[in-house]
């Protein structure tokens, strides 16, 4: 078998978030973790998250927002939650735990929320809760023998077998071990500043300061605009938290820019730049993230997780681009010169 492609470590944040443009919308959610009780045990999810419409003219106008408060298990499973706006099904999704059956659930519950933000913070949730305990290996030596010494199952992969399960973890990549497992004293991260742009600083709904002990945060920016007779779409994402020289460190970091045809929801082009990921290997998904070109975006949730299973996706950038399905509801809000 011939060995995985590797590529250069993807090293190099894109920094904060670029400017708002006139007559675009802009959708920015951020989850954050934080585990009062220290290693091992429960721990706390806050989502947040904002559409913001930039018009051509006049002041910003904030469309949407929604939040959330998830106390989660070790396992990963739906202690308790608490959002707003609420949902009279909501209280379902106790006892689910993350992944595919977290999603299954959020769609079975509460479909008929879908193209919100709450929605999109919800299905956030499996792919933020399975990174988030990365943040630790930031601030314990003796991380990895700690997490096996602790007797902790893990939630990834085949119980902890990793192999083929992404791009990454292509069976004989570098990021795995002999038995499967992955080797994170060869992960690499990279040291980011804030995302919050200083020349624009109603361009993040409000983050709250993170330091001083180990926390995790997924964010992501999604911009939209329509120029050239299409929808242009501008997309961040980083898996990051704070280290203890008093910076930020990130694990991963994706840049996706797309145009979508309007009339049906067909992606019609897509850039992936793959900044900041942990293993050589990693990087090949952006290539393979082209095969998504020509499908309609409205069905990304599903067909996204198909087209880009196993060694063909990479689980983080399949999550940045499953939220492009959210697109078209944003589209509607757009405003058009005429409309000014």
């Amino acid at each position: 078998m011939n060995a995985p492609q590797q590529f250069p470590f993807a090293q190099a944040s894109a920094g904060p978030a670029p400017l708002r443009r006139p007559g675009s919308i802009r959708r920015t959610t951020s989850i954050d973790s934080d585990w009062p009780d220290g290693f091992g045990k429960a721990w706390i999810m806050t989502g947040a998250a904002r559409d913001l419409l930039t018009p051509f003219n006049g002041d910003a106008v904030e469309l949407a927002t929604a939040d959330y408060r998830i106390r989660t298990s070790p396992m990963r499973e739906i202690l308790e939650i608490a959002a707003t706006p609420d949902h009279p099904r909501l209280q379902e999704l106790v006892g689910v735990r993350a992944g595919g059956a977290s999603r299954r659930a959020l769609e079975a519950a509460l479909g008929d929320i879908q193209g919100t933000t709450l929605f999109q913070l919800l299905d956030d949730f499996a792919g933020a809760s399975l990174v988030a305990g990365w943040i630790w290996s930031r601030w314990t030596e003796d991380w990895q023998k700690r997490v096996s010494g602790s007797g902790q199952k893990t939630t990834a992969g085949n119980k902890g077998r990793m192999v083929n399960v992404c791009t990454g973890f292509t069976e004989g990549a570098s990021s795995l071990l002999e038995d499967g497992s992955v080797d994170h004293p060869n992960q690499s991260s990279t040291e980011v500043g804030l995302l919050v742009n200083p020349d624009d600083p109603m361009g993040w709904h409000d983050l709250p300061e993170q330091q001083g002990r180990p926390m995790a945060r997924r964010a992501r920016r999604i911009d939209i605009w329509r120029a050239e007779g299409v929808i242009k779409v501008d997309a961040g994402f980083q898996d990051s938290g704070p280290n203890p020289q008093g910076t930020r460190t990130a694990v991963h970091e994706y840049r996706v820019y797309a145009e979508i045809d309007e009339t049906n929801d067909t992606l019609l082009s897509l850039q992936v730049l793959p900044l900041i990921l942990p293993f050589r290997e990693c990087p090949g998904a952006a290539m393979k993230a082209a095969r998504m070109v020509g499908q309609n975006v409205e069905g990304f949730r599903h067909t996204v997780l198909d087209t880009l299973a196993g060694t063909l996706g990479c689980t983080h950038l399949n999550d940045v681009l499953r939220a492009l399905a959210d697109v078209p509801a944003l589209v509607r809000a757009l405003p058009t010169p005429s409309d000014e």
